[in-house]
């Protein structure tokens, strides 16, 4: 491996080792590798898989990937220093490091001299000792290093002597990569472009040369890691949608489009680039993390335009309110509707869904004049597009009805002190003429409902089976109106591939939850016919 270009950079990518120290996440031997996998398609250099030896998990991870290996991407097992006053070649934890069979290692080791009293409780020497001795055992044993000074800039700015010798004796004993670590995320940007620079020229080293790592907990782990390269940093560490230990990582789905589109460096294909969002939100689903819908360039919201005279500016030239065209990143332009609509934002909705309408046209008031309507008895289009489809259609005489729901009945038993609350729905529902009577239990009242509807229309539309209802958020406009309160229900449901939101409102809290879930499945329906249509 060598740097072809000043201006190419090397990702390396840990959401597999420290993305997954994040509060609430993690994953199982199959999700890693299906990230694992992603990561290599969009041409992410080095990923880092985890540590063998720490569980049997990352064991297994390394072994399967042996027998399905990535195309272009490095996989990296990590590991720290040998132990105080043990011989590198005894050390178990580095047998497994050689057993995952890979051809580069990440080893970390102490820089900040306060861990190295505190911590490992040894001396300064000792700890040099631990770093070559390390490096050193691992090329002779045919492996490639990255070096992880941890807790380097703390340690730099405590003892800069002291910290400078622990990566030169890395550097002497045959690390090809040093990269400084901000592990507690409290470096300012200033201070990491003033050290990185007083690093480059102290060392005067070509090779090996210097990466960054950077945390989040003063939110400037994306502005630091930039800092860095700008200062000749090469290798940049990160994770997908910045998921790390505490406050996260800095963020490879923002990094990458900035250093790439913004500072010209080149990271990956652009028909990777393109690929961006797609995996964000892929890696989200493996994860079971919701995603960041207002999260910079790969967020839903990111290129959303909500007020009138925005939308109107970016019909006629996107870079009135667009930093970067959004197909760049595999995202894409949304107009949001809401209270703050005018008819240009009706408009360019109608345009995104195919629709030919003009300002001119009747129907255009009329859906604006509806949606303000609704928006003042509590509906929030901005955040149930689906719904707002459906109204358009409708407005436009184009709403298929694929089904009539002609009433339902929910039934709950109340458990014992903590037990669940079991629920059965009644529904009857006609499908072409064809009146069905089904039940179904859940295990709350909306359950029971969304299950007797499936029951009901799933020999009319097999394909519903595919269809999931991902989130339900339920809100009070008007508390202090008590039990007579507006209720408001917000319904996410998804089909594997696409994702929309429906609405409902009412003083009746399973009436509410009755409109969104109806009109998610009808919106899922729209969506596979369309499909269907468009494969004709």
């Amino acid at each position: 491996m060598s740097i072809t270009s000043s201006s190419q950079l090397w990702l390396y990518d840990t959401t597999l080792r420290d993305g997954t120290q994040r509060e609430g996440l993690s994953v199982s031997i199959e999700d890693k590798l299906r990230i694992a996998h992603r990561l290599d398609e969009l041409g992410i250099p080095f990923i880092e898989g985890g540590w063998p030896g720490a569980n049997p998990k990352d064991v297994q991870f390394f072994w399967q990937l042996q027998a399905n290996p990535l195309k272009q991407a490095e996989i990296v097992p990590f590991c720290s220093t040998r132990r105080p006053h043990r011989q590198a070649s005894d050390e178990p934890m580095l047998q497994a490091i050689l057993a995952a069979g890979t051809r580069w290692v990440t080893i970390f080791g102490k820089s900040w001299d306060l861990h190295v009293t505190e911590g490992l409780k040894t001396n300064l020497d000792e700890n040099l000792a631990m770093i070559h001795d390390t490096i050193e055992y691992l090329r002779s044993q045919g492996r490639r290093v990255i070096y992880d000074a941890e807790h380097w800039f703390d340690g730099y700015k405590q003892n800069p002597e002291y910290a400078l010798k622990t990566i030169k004796t890395a550097a002497t004993a045959g690390a090809e990569w040093l990269v400084l670590c901000d592990t507690n995320g409290g470096t300012l940007p200033h201070e990491i472009t003033e050290i990185v620079t007083t690093v480059i020229s102290q060392t005067s080293m070509t090779n090996p040369q210097i990466g960054i790592h950077t945390h989040n907990d003063s939110e400037m782990a994306v502005a630091n890691a930039l800092a860095a390269v700008m200062a000749g940093a090469k290798m940049v560490q990160g994770t997908i949608n910045g998921y790390g230990e505490r406050c996260g990582n800095a963020n490879l789905c923002s990094l990458i489009p900035n250093l790439q589109l913004k500072l010209g460096y080149s990271c990956i294909g652009e028909h990777q680039l393109n690929q961006l969002t797609e995996t964000s939100r892929f890696i989200s689903e493996v994860v079971n993390l919701a995603p960041d819908e207002h999260a910079p360039f790969v967020g839903r919201s990111a290129f959303a335009h909500k007020g009138g005279i925005h939308v109107s500016a970016v019909e006629r030239n996107p870079l009135t309110y667009e930093h970067i065209p959004p197909e760049k990143v595999g995202n894409n332009r949304r107009i949001v509707i809401s209270e703050q609509s005018g008819l240009s934002n009706v408009l360019a909705h109608a345009k995104n869904l195919g629709m030919e309408l003009d300002k001119h046209d009747p129907q255009a008031k009329q859906i604006l004049q509806k949606m303000k309507q609704l928006e003042s008895e509590g509906y929030q289009f901005e955040a149930a597009e689906a719904s707002f489809a459906l109204l358009m259609y409708e407005a436009l005489g184009q709403r298929q009805k694929f089904f009539n729901v002609n009433g339902f009945h929910v039934h709950c038993d109340l458990g014992k002190g903590k037990e669940t609350t079991n629920s059965l729905a009644t529904i009857k529902v006609s499908v072409n003429n064809k009146n069905i009577l089904e039940a179904a239990e859940g295990n709350g009242p909306v359950a029971a409902l969304d299950a007797a509807l499936r029951k009901a229309l799933i020999n009319f539309y097999p394909q519903i089976a595919d269809f999931e209802l991902t989130d339900y958020k339920v809100r009070i406009l008007n508390g202090n109106t008590g039990t007579a309160a507006i209720t408001r229900t917000l319904v996410e449901s998804g089909n594997g591939q696409q994702r929309w939101n429906t609405i409902g409102v009412s003083t009746n809290i399973l009436d509410a939850s009755y409109q969104a879930v109806v009109e998610g499945l009808e919106y899922g329906l729209f969506l596979h016919f369309q499909a269907e249509k468009c494969c004709l």
